[in-house]
Protein backbone atom coordinates (compact mmCIF):
# COMPACT_ATOMS: atom_id res chain seq x y z
CA UNK A 1 0.00 0.00 0.00
CA UNK A 2 1.13 3.51 -0.68
CA UNK A 3 2.07 5.60 2.44
CA UNK A 4 -1.00 6.86 4.53
CA UNK A 5 -1.40 8.84 7.96
CA UNK A 6 -4.16 7.55 10.33
CA UNK A 7 -6.21 10.53 9.38
CA UNK A 8 -5.70 9.09 5.71
CA UNK A 9 -7.86 6.36 6.66
CA UNK A 10 -10.02 7.64 8.99
CA UNK A 11 -11.05 10.24 6.42
CA UNK A 12 -11.18 7.88 3.39
CA UNK A 13 -13.70 5.11 5.59
CA UNK A 14 -15.71 7.23 7.23
CA UNK A 15 -13.98 6.33 10.74
CA UNK A 16 -13.22 7.80 14.41
CA UNK A 17 -9.88 7.40 15.69
CA UNK A 18 -9.00 5.96 18.81
CA UNK A 19 -7.97 6.28 21.55
CA UNK A 20 -8.51 10.01 21.52
CA UNK A 21 -4.73 10.63 22.16
CA UNK A 22 -4.00 8.22 18.76
CA UNK A 23 -1.59 10.86 16.70
CA UNK A 24 -3.19 11.11 13.44
CA UNK A 25 -0.16 11.45 11.85
CA UNK A 26 1.42 8.32 12.38
CA UNK A 27 2.06 6.44 8.76
CA UNK A 28 1.23 3.22 7.55
CA UNK A 29 4.08 1.77 4.92
CA UNK A 30 3.09 -1.65 5.18
CA UNK A 31 0.71 -4.07 3.87
CA UNK A 32 -3.05 -4.09 4.85
CA UNK A 33 -3.83 -7.66 5.94
CA UNK A 34 -6.98 -9.37 7.05
CA UNK A 35 -5.08 -12.57 8.50
CA UNK A 36 -3.27 -11.25 11.38
CA UNK A 37 -0.33 -14.40 10.82
CA UNK A 38 0.61 -12.00 7.67
CA UNK A 39 0.81 -8.83 10.02
CA UNK A 40 4.90 -6.91 9.26
CA UNK A 41 5.70 -3.80 10.64
CA UNK A 42 3.69 -0.64 9.74
CA UNK A 43 0.53 -3.29 8.37
CA UNK A 44 -2.94 -2.21 8.63
CA UNK A 45 -4.95 -4.95 10.15
CA UNK A 46 -8.87 -4.94 9.23
CA UNK A 47 -10.44 -7.22 11.27
CA UNK A 48 -13.40 -8.67 9.38
CA UNK A 49 -16.07 -10.59 10.93
CA UNK A 50 -16.34 -13.77 9.69
CA UNK A 51 -18.52 -16.98 9.79
CA UNK A 52 -16.64 -18.95 12.10
CA UNK A 53 -13.97 -16.30 13.36
CA UNK A 54 -13.83 -12.68 13.79
CA UNK A 55 -10.98 -10.78 13.00
CA UNK A 56 -11.45 -8.58 16.25
CA UNK A 57 -10.59 -11.54 18.74
CA UNK A 58 -6.69 -11.24 16.57
CA UNK A 59 -6.59 -7.70 16.74
CA UNK A 60 -4.44 -7.62 20.23
CA UNK A 61 -2.00 -10.11 18.24
CA UNK A 62 -1.81 -8.52 15.10
CA UNK A 63 -0.97 -4.91 16.86
CA UNK A 64 1.92 -7.05 18.84
CA UNK A 65 3.19 -8.48 15.12
CA UNK A 66 3.86 -4.68 14.22
CA UNK A 67 0.15 -3.75 12.82
CA UNK A 68 0.22 0.26 13.28
CA UNK A 69 -3.60 0.57 13.37
CA UNK A 70 -6.51 -1.64 13.12
CA UNK A 71 -9.63 -1.29 11.18
CA UNK A 72 -12.44 -2.26 13.43
CA UNK A 73 -16.05 -2.11 14.24
CA UNK A 74 -15.62 -0.87 17.98
CA UNK A 75 -12.99 -0.18 20.55
CA UNK A 76 -10.28 -2.78 21.17
CA UNK A 77 -8.43 -3.13 24.46
CA UNK A 78 -5.36 -5.55 24.83
CA UNK A 79 -4.72 -8.08 27.16
CA UNK A 80 -3.25 -5.77 29.99
CA UNK A 81 -6.25 -3.36 29.20
CA UNK A 82 -4.82 -0.84 27.11
CA UNK A 83 -6.64 0.65 24.18
CA UNK A 84 -5.58 -0.72 20.59
CA UNK A 85 -5.00 1.98 17.67
CA UNK A 86 -8.00 1.38 15.93
CA UNK A 87 -9.89 3.44 13.31
CA UNK A 88 -13.83 2.74 14.44
CA UNK A 89 -16.04 2.35 11.88
CA UNK A 90 -19.84 1.06 11.31
CA UNK A 91 -18.96 -1.11 8.62
CA UNK A 92 -15.83 -2.73 8.08
CA UNK A 93 -15.54 -4.74 5.15
CA UNK A 94 -17.48 -1.90 3.41
CA UNK A 95 -14.34 0.38 4.74
CA UNK A 96 -12.10 -2.21 3.16
CA UNK A 97 -13.78 -1.36 -0.52
CA UNK A 98 -13.66 2.43 0.66
CA UNK A 99 -9.96 2.53 1.37
CA UNK A 100 -9.28 0.68 -1.98
CA UNK A 101 -11.20 3.22 -3.76
CA UNK A 102 -9.38 6.17 -2.20
CA UNK A 103 -6.06 4.63 -2.80
CA UNK A 104 -6.58 4.32 -6.19
CA UNK A 105 -7.92 7.59 -6.88
CA UNK A 106 -4.96 8.67 -5.56
CA UNK A 107 -2.73 6.33 -7.62
CA UNK A 108 -4.57 7.78 -10.78
CA UNK A 109 -4.15 11.74 -9.86
CA UNK A 110 -0.38 10.55 -9.86
CA UNK A 111 -0.09 8.50 -12.62
CA UNK A 112 -1.07 11.24 -15.23
CA UNK A 113 1.40 13.93 -13.65
CA UNK A 114 4.45 14.19 -14.88
CA UNK A 115 7.09 11.13 -14.73
CA UNK A 116 4.19 9.38 -13.37
CA UNK A 117 3.41 5.68 -14.43
CA UNK A 118 0.47 5.84 -16.28
CA UNK A 119 -1.67 3.27 -14.43
CA UNK A 120 -4.00 1.48 -16.29
CA UNK A 121 -6.81 -0.85 -14.55
CA UNK A 122 -7.98 -4.22 -16.50
CA UNK A 123 -10.78 -6.25 -15.07
CA UNK A 124 -11.70 -9.75 -16.37
CA UNK A 125 -15.41 -10.90 -15.93
CA UNK A 126 -17.29 -14.43 -17.08
CA UNK A 127 -18.49 -17.26 -16.11
CA UNK A 128 -15.75 -19.87 -17.29
CA UNK A 129 -11.87 -18.89 -17.85
CA UNK A 130 -11.37 -15.61 -15.38
CA UNK A 131 -8.66 -16.67 -13.10
CA UNK A 132 -6.71 -18.55 -16.16
CA UNK A 133 -7.40 -15.07 -18.26
CA UNK A 134 -6.22 -12.89 -15.14
CA UNK A 135 -2.84 -14.60 -14.57
CA UNK A 136 -2.48 -14.47 -18.54
CA UNK A 137 -2.94 -10.56 -18.11
CA UNK A 138 -0.48 -10.39 -15.37
CA UNK A 139 2.43 -12.29 -17.37
CA UNK A 140 1.63 -10.01 -20.63
CA UNK A 141 1.72 -6.87 -18.22
CA UNK A 142 4.13 -7.60 -15.85
CA UNK A 143 6.91 -9.00 -18.71
CA UNK A 144 6.06 -4.90 -19.91
CA UNK A 145 6.52 -2.93 -16.70
CA UNK A 146 5.35 -3.38 -13.10
CA UNK A 147 2.27 -5.06 -12.30
CA UNK A 148 -0.29 -6.04 -9.61
CA UNK A 149 -2.84 -8.99 -10.01
CA UNK A 150 -4.72 -11.03 -7.65
CA UNK A 151 -3.45 -14.10 -5.62
CA UNK A 152 -4.69 -16.79 -6.57
CA UNK A 153 -8.57 -15.80 -7.39
CA UNK A 154 -9.30 -12.71 -5.08
CA UNK A 155 -12.45 -11.79 -6.55
CA UNK A 156 -15.18 -10.88 -4.28
CA UNK A 157 -15.53 -8.20 -2.07
CA UNK A 158 -12.80 -8.79 0.41
CA UNK A 159 -10.26 -10.07 -2.06
CA UNK A 160 -10.31 -7.02 -4.99
CA UNK A 161 -9.99 -4.30 -2.38
CA UNK A 162 -7.21 -6.06 -0.91
CA UNK A 163 -5.27 -6.64 -4.38
CA UNK A 164 -6.04 -2.75 -4.91
CA UNK A 165 -4.19 -1.98 -2.02
CA UNK A 166 -1.06 -4.14 -2.75
CA UNK A 167 -0.76 -1.28 -6.13
CA UNK A 168 1.84 1.53 -5.32
CA UNK A 169 3.38 4.71 -7.47
CA UNK A 170 5.34 2.51 -9.40
CA UNK A 171 2.33 0.42 -10.38
CA UNK A 172 1.68 0.32 -14.22
CA UNK A 173 -0.73 -2.14 -14.65
CA UNK A 174 -3.39 -3.54 -12.17
CA UNK A 175 -5.00 -6.66 -13.18
CA UNK A 176 -8.38 -7.40 -10.95
CA UNK A 177 -10.55 -10.45 -11.36
CA UNK A 178 -14.30 -9.49 -11.08
CA UNK A 179 -16.70 -12.75 -9.63
CA UNK A 180 -20.15 -12.13 -8.92
CA UNK A 181 -23.39 -14.41 -7.76
CA UNK A 182 -26.02 -11.77 -7.92
CA UNK A 183 -27.00 -8.78 -9.36
CA UNK A 184 -25.20 -5.48 -8.46
CA UNK A 185 -21.81 -7.28 -7.14
CA UNK A 186 -20.42 -6.01 -9.74
CA UNK A 187 -21.45 -2.68 -9.71
CA UNK A 188 -20.43 -2.76 -6.38
CA UNK A 189 -16.47 -3.84 -7.17
CA UNK A 190 -16.45 -1.21 -10.13
CA UNK A 191 -16.93 1.66 -7.90
CA UNK A 192 -14.43 0.57 -6.18
CA UNK A 193 -12.08 0.05 -9.28
CA UNK A 194 -13.54 1.35 -12.23
CA UNK A 195 -11.57 -0.33 -15.23
CA UNK A 196 -9.64 1.16 -18.32
CA UNK A 197 -9.99 -2.11 -20.15
CA UNK A 198 -13.45 -4.21 -19.47
CA UNK A 199 -13.13 -8.00 -20.23
CA UNK A 200 -16.11 -10.02 -20.51
CA UNK A 201 -15.15 -13.64 -21.70
CA UNK A 202 -19.14 -15.79 -21.76
CA UNK A 203 -22.27 -15.49 -20.19
CA UNK A 204 -22.68 -19.28 -18.88
CA UNK A 205 -24.05 -21.73 -16.58
CA UNK A 206 -22.24 -20.99 -13.31
CA UNK A 207 -23.92 -19.98 -10.46
CA UNK A 208 -27.53 -20.56 -12.12
CA UNK A 209 -28.96 -21.21 -8.68
CA UNK A 210 -28.33 -18.14 -7.04
CA UNK A 211 -29.18 -16.15 -10.29
CA UNK A 212 -32.24 -17.67 -10.80
CA UNK A 213 -31.15 -17.71 -14.34
CA UNK A 214 -29.31 -17.43 -17.93
CA UNK A 215 -30.22 -13.99 -18.78
CA UNK A 216 -29.76 -12.82 -14.84
CA UNK A 217 -26.19 -14.22 -15.57
CA UNK A 218 -25.98 -11.69 -18.93
CA UNK A 219 -27.39 -8.70 -16.61
CA UNK A 220 -24.50 -9.37 -13.81
CA UNK A 221 -21.72 -9.61 -15.69
CA UNK A 222 -22.38 -6.56 -18.06
CA UNK A 223 -21.92 -4.18 -15.11
CA UNK A 224 -18.78 -4.73 -15.55
CA UNK A 225 -18.93 -2.78 -19.14
CA UNK A 226 -21.53 -0.23 -17.26
CA UNK A 227 -18.92 0.05 -14.68
CA UNK A 228 -15.86 1.61 -17.14
CA UNK A 229 -14.12 4.84 -16.66
CA UNK A 230 -15.58 7.09 -18.84
CA UNK A 231 -14.19 6.04 -22.48
CA UNK A 232 -12.83 3.28 -21.21
CA UNK A 233 -12.55 0.40 -23.83
CA UNK A 234 -14.92 -3.01 -23.78
CA UNK A 235 -13.24 -6.19 -24.79
CA UNK A 236 -16.02 -8.59 -25.50
CA UNK A 237 -16.28 -12.15 -27.05
CA UNK A 238 -17.36 -12.00 -30.33
CA UNK A 239 -18.86 -15.66 -30.44
CA UNK A 240 -20.87 -15.14 -26.93
CA UNK A 241 -24.46 -13.23 -28.42
CA UNK A 242 -25.23 -12.23 -24.81
CA UNK A 243 -21.43 -10.70 -24.79
CA UNK A 244 -21.81 -8.73 -27.56
CA UNK A 245 -25.11 -7.25 -26.46
CA UNK A 246 -23.11 -5.32 -24.10
CA UNK A 247 -21.79 -3.05 -26.89
CA UNK A 248 -24.29 -0.31 -26.48
CA UNK A 249 -23.26 -0.27 -22.40
CA UNK A 250 -19.17 0.68 -23.56
CA UNK A 251 -18.83 4.29 -23.60
CA UNK A 252 -15.77 4.18 -25.40
CA UNK A 253 -14.06 1.45 -27.40
CA UNK A 254 -15.32 -2.13 -28.14
CA UNK A 255 -12.77 -4.62 -29.19
CA UNK A 256 -14.18 -8.09 -30.38
CA UNK A 257 -12.02 -11.18 -29.79
CA UNK A 258 -12.72 -14.81 -31.13
CA UNK A 259 -12.13 -17.53 -33.47
CA UNK A 260 -14.33 -16.11 -35.98
CA UNK A 261 -13.28 -13.81 -38.85
CA UNK A 262 -15.12 -10.92 -37.89
CA UNK A 263 -13.73 -10.07 -34.39
CA UNK A 264 -10.86 -7.56 -33.89
CA UNK A 265 -8.66 -10.06 -32.36
CA UNK A 266 -8.94 -13.32 -33.88
CA UNK A 267 -7.12 -16.55 -34.63
CA UNK A 268 -6.59 -18.73 -38.00
CA UNK A 269 -4.55 -21.68 -38.48
CA UNK A 270 -6.02 -22.94 -35.29
CA UNK A 271 -3.98 -26.59 -34.35
CA UNK A 272 -4.17 -28.64 -31.47
CA UNK A 273 -1.34 -31.08 -30.45
CA UNK A 274 -1.23 -34.43 -29.11
CA UNK A 275 -0.88 -33.06 -25.70
CA UNK A 276 -3.80 -31.07 -25.71
CA UNK A 277 -1.89 -27.67 -26.66
CA UNK A 278 -3.05 -25.18 -28.66
CA UNK A 279 -1.33 -23.08 -31.75
CA UNK A 280 -2.31 -20.65 -34.10
CA UNK A 281 -1.53 -17.21 -35.85
CA UNK A 282 -2.96 -13.94 -33.89
CA UNK A 283 -4.13 -11.50 -36.06
CA UNK A 284 -4.88 -8.12 -35.25
CA UNK A 285 -5.32 -4.59 -36.40
CA UNK A 286 -1.76 -3.10 -36.75
CA UNK A 287 -0.42 0.75 -36.69
CA UNK A 288 -1.10 1.47 -39.63
CA UNK A 289 -4.44 -0.13 -39.60
CA UNK A 290 -4.34 -3.36 -41.89
CA UNK A 291 -3.81 -6.86 -40.67
CA UNK A 292 -0.64 -7.92 -38.33
CA UNK A 293 0.01 -11.47 -37.19
CA UNK A 294 1.91 -12.94 -35.15
CA UNK A 295 2.23 -16.92 -34.30
CA UNK A 296 1.54 -18.45 -30.79
CA UNK A 297 2.00 -21.66 -29.09
CA UNK A 298 0.54 -22.12 -25.61
CA UNK A 299 1.96 -24.17 -23.15
CA UNK A 300 -1.59 -24.24 -21.75
CA UNK A 301 -3.03 -28.02 -22.06
CA UNK A 302 -7.15 -27.81 -23.17
CA UNK A 303 -8.28 -26.18 -26.54
CA UNK A 304 -10.67 -24.01 -24.65
CA UNK A 305 -8.09 -21.99 -23.30
CA UNK A 306 -7.59 -20.40 -27.04
CA UNK A 307 -10.44 -18.42 -26.14
CA UNK A 308 -8.42 -16.84 -22.89
CA UNK A 309 -5.87 -16.57 -24.67
CA UNK A 310 -7.46 -14.12 -27.29
CA UNK A 311 -9.10 -12.45 -24.67
CA UNK A 312 -5.61 -11.78 -22.56
CA UNK A 313 -4.58 -10.92 -25.95
CA UNK A 314 -7.09 -8.09 -26.95
CA UNK A 315 -6.81 -6.26 -23.27
CA UNK A 316 -3.05 -6.55 -23.66
CA UNK A 317 -3.31 -4.77 -26.78
CA UNK A 318 -5.76 -2.61 -25.95
CA UNK A 319 -3.94 -0.95 -23.02
CA UNK A 320 -0.94 -0.65 -25.58
CA UNK A 321 1.50 -3.34 -25.60
CA UNK A 322 2.58 -4.85 -29.17
CA UNK A 323 1.42 -7.50 -31.12
CA UNK A 324 5.09 -9.52 -31.13
CA UNK A 325 5.65 -8.98 -27.22
CA UNK A 326 2.08 -10.37 -27.04
CA UNK A 327 2.50 -13.21 -29.06
CA UNK A 328 5.98 -13.57 -27.65
CA UNK A 329 4.53 -13.75 -23.47
CA UNK A 330 1.60 -16.09 -24.58
CA UNK A 331 3.68 -18.70 -25.92
CA UNK A 332 5.93 -18.73 -22.57
CA UNK A 333 3.27 -18.21 -20.32
CA UNK A 334 2.31 -20.81 -17.65
CA UNK A 335 -0.88 -21.26 -15.53
CA UNK A 336 -0.30 -19.26 -12.15
CA UNK A 337 -2.73 -20.90 -10.12
CA UNK A 338 -3.07 -23.81 -8.30
CA UNK A 339 -6.42 -27.00 -9.65
CA UNK A 340 -6.69 -25.60 -13.31
CA UNK A 341 -5.73 -27.63 -15.96
CA UNK A 342 -2.48 -28.41 -13.53
CA UNK A 343 -1.07 -31.26 -15.33
CA UNK A 344 1.95 -33.68 -14.08
CA UNK A 345 3.68 -36.45 -15.52
CA UNK A 346 3.93 -38.89 -12.39
CA UNK A 347 6.87 -40.86 -11.92
CA UNK A 348 4.84 -44.29 -12.00
CA UNK A 349 3.82 -43.51 -15.28
CA UNK A 350 0.22 -42.10 -14.54
CA UNK A 351 -0.87 -38.24 -16.34
CA UNK A 352 -2.55 -36.45 -13.80
CA UNK A 353 -4.96 -33.65 -14.78
CA UNK A 354 -5.96 -31.16 -11.96
CA UNK A 355 -8.88 -29.38 -12.78
CA UNK A 356 -10.67 -29.14 -9.25
CA UNK A 357 -10.62 -25.94 -8.24
CA UNK A 358 -14.00 -24.64 -9.81
CA UNK A 359 -16.47 -26.60 -12.38
CA UNK A 360 -19.61 -25.75 -14.04
CA UNK A 361 -20.72 -27.44 -16.97
CA UNK A 362 -19.13 -25.16 -19.24
CA UNK A 363 -15.80 -25.92 -17.81
CA UNK A 364 -16.82 -29.41 -17.38
CA UNK A 365 -17.12 -30.54 -20.59
CA UNK A 366 -13.71 -28.30 -21.81
CA UNK A 367 -12.20 -30.74 -19.44
CA UNK A 368 -13.73 -33.74 -20.79
CA UNK A 369 -12.31 -33.05 -24.30
CA UNK A 370 -8.99 -31.97 -22.95
CA UNK A 371 -9.00 -35.41 -21.31
CA UNK A 372 -10.00 -37.17 -24.35
CA UNK A 373 -6.94 -35.28 -26.49
CA UNK A 374 -4.52 -36.10 -24.03
CA UNK A 375 -5.32 -40.22 -23.92
CA UNK A 376 -5.90 -40.06 -27.23
CA UNK A 377 -6.04 -43.78 -28.69
CA UNK A 378 -3.41 -45.30 -26.69
CA UNK A 379 -3.62 -44.44 -23.20
CA UNK A 380 -6.54 -45.28 -20.84
CA UNK A 381 -8.78 -41.93 -19.71
CA UNK A 382 -10.15 -42.00 -16.38
CA UNK A 383 -12.18 -39.23 -15.04
CA UNK A 384 -12.88 -38.61 -11.02
CA UNK A 385 -15.95 -36.10 -11.04
CA UNK A 386 -17.55 -34.44 -8.17
CA UNK A 387 -20.92 -32.50 -8.14
CA UNK A 388 -21.29 -28.87 -10.04
CA UNK A 389 -22.76 -26.89 -7.13
CA UNK A 390 -25.33 -23.61 -7.50
CA UNK A 391 -26.66 -25.44 -10.24
CA UNK A 392 -30.12 -24.67 -8.98
CA UNK A 393 -33.05 -26.85 -10.64
CA UNK A 394 -31.37 -27.76 -13.28
CA UNK A 395 -28.91 -29.59 -11.43
CA UNK A 396 -29.85 -32.85 -11.90
CA UNK A 397 -30.23 -32.80 -15.76
CA UNK A 398 -27.10 -30.97 -16.14
CA UNK A 399 -24.93 -33.49 -14.04
CA UNK A 400 -26.82 -36.33 -16.15
CA UNK A 401 -25.74 -34.35 -19.15
CA UNK A 402 -21.96 -34.85 -18.02
CA UNK A 403 -22.46 -38.20 -17.81
CA UNK A 404 -23.58 -38.57 -21.25
CA UNK A 405 -20.74 -37.21 -22.58
CA UNK A 406 -18.49 -39.22 -20.85
CA UNK A 407 -19.65 -42.15 -22.61
CA UNK A 408 -19.38 -39.85 -26.12
CA UNK A 409 -16.24 -39.34 -25.81
CA UNK A 410 -15.08 -42.83 -24.40
CA UNK A 411 -13.73 -42.22 -21.28
CA UNK A 412 -12.70 -45.36 -20.28
CA UNK A 413 -13.49 -45.12 -16.67
CA UNK A 414 -15.16 -43.02 -14.40
CA UNK A 415 -15.06 -42.49 -10.95
CA UNK A 416 -18.22 -40.43 -9.28
CA UNK A 417 -17.44 -38.40 -6.23
CA UNK A 418 -20.10 -37.97 -3.81
CA UNK A 419 -23.82 -37.99 -3.64
CA UNK A 420 -24.55 -34.94 -5.07
CA UNK A 421 -22.95 -36.26 -8.37
CA UNK A 422 -24.90 -39.18 -8.70
CA UNK A 423 -26.70 -38.07 -11.74
CA UNK A 424 -23.10 -38.33 -13.29
CA UNK A 425 -23.43 -42.27 -13.24
CA UNK A 426 -27.01 -42.33 -14.28
CA UNK A 427 -26.62 -40.26 -17.11
CA UNK A 428 -23.62 -42.70 -18.54
CA UNK A 429 -25.61 -45.40 -17.77
CA UNK A 430 -28.66 -44.34 -19.52
CA UNK A 431 -25.87 -43.10 -22.32
CA UNK A 432 -25.26 -46.96 -22.24
CA UNK A 433 -21.80 -46.88 -20.42
CA UNK A 434 -21.95 -50.91 -18.44
CA UNK A 435 -20.15 -53.03 -16.19
CA UNK A 436 -17.48 -51.37 -14.45
CA UNK A 437 -17.42 -48.20 -16.52
CA UNK A 438 -18.65 -46.25 -14.22
CA UNK A 439 -17.73 -46.42 -9.92
CA UNK A 440 -19.75 -44.35 -7.65
CA UNK A 441 -17.97 -43.73 -4.15
CA UNK A 442 -18.79 -41.77 -1.45
CA UNK A 443 -16.29 -39.57 -0.37
CA UNK A 444 -12.38 -38.06 -1.29
CA UNK A 445 -10.73 -40.84 0.73
CA UNK A 446 -12.42 -43.78 -1.06
CA UNK A 447 -12.14 -42.49 -4.15
CA UNK A 448 -8.27 -42.13 -3.32
CA UNK A 449 -8.03 -45.52 -1.76
CA UNK A 450 -10.17 -46.42 -5.32
CA UNK A 451 -7.71 -44.92 -7.62
CA UNK A 452 -4.54 -46.67 -5.59
CA UNK A 453 -5.36 -49.95 -6.42
CA UNK A 454 -6.82 -49.15 -10.01
CA UNK A 455 -4.64 -46.62 -11.62
CA UNK A 456 -1.55 -48.16 -13.93
CA UNK A 457 1.27 -46.75 -16.15
CA UNK A 458 -0.05 -44.55 -19.04
CA UNK A 459 -3.70 -43.91 -17.54
CA UNK A 460 -4.30 -40.01 -18.36
CA UNK A 461 -6.46 -38.88 -14.67
CA UNK A 462 -8.26 -36.09 -15.18
CA UNK A 463 -10.04 -34.41 -11.54
CA UNK A 464 -12.59 -31.75 -11.66
CA UNK A 465 -15.41 -30.94 -9.53
CA UNK A 466 -16.27 -27.59 -7.53
CA UNK A 467 -14.09 -25.87 -5.03
CA UNK A 468 -17.24 -26.62 -2.42
CA UNK A 469 -16.96 -30.65 -2.97
CA UNK A 470 -13.52 -30.69 -1.54
CA UNK A 471 -12.33 -32.80 -4.44
CA UNK A 472 -8.96 -30.75 -4.61
CA UNK A 473 -8.08 -32.69 -1.88
CA UNK A 474 -7.69 -35.52 -3.83
CA UNK A 475 -5.79 -33.58 -5.96
CA UNK A 476 -3.32 -32.53 -4.12
CA UNK A 477 -2.82 -36.41 -2.82
CA UNK A 478 -2.75 -37.27 -6.70
CA UNK A 479 0.15 -34.98 -7.16
CA UNK A 480 2.04 -35.49 -4.16
CA UNK A 481 5.58 -37.51 -4.37
CA UNK A 482 4.91 -41.12 -5.03
CA UNK A 483 7.08 -43.83 -4.37
CA UNK A 484 8.27 -45.88 -7.55
CA UNK A 485 9.10 -49.79 -6.80
CA UNK A 486 12.27 -50.46 -7.52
Amino acid sequence: MIALTAADIAAATGGALRPESLDPRTVLHGPVVVDSRQVGPGSLFVALPGEHVDGHDFAAGAVAAGASLVVAARELTGPGGEALPCVVVPDVEKALGDLARDVLVRLREAAVEPGGSGLQVVAVTGSVGKTTTKDLLAQLCGAAGPTVAPEKSFNNEIGLPLTVLRADEQTRYLVLEMGASGIGHLTYLTDIAPPDVAVVLVVGSAHLGEFGGIEAVARAKSELVAGLVPGGTAVLNAQDERVMAMAGLASGDVVTFGGTPEATVRARDIRLDRAGRVSFTLVAPGPDGTDASAPVQLRLVGEHHLNNALAAAAASLAVGLPLEHVARVLSAADALSPHRMHVVDRPDGVTVVDDSYNANPDSMRAALKALAVLAGRDRRSVAVLGEMLELGPDARAEHEAIGLMVVRLNVALTVVVGAGAQAIADGAMREGSWGDEVVVVPDVDAAERFLAEELRAGDVVLVKSSYGSGLWQLGDRLLAPQEVAP
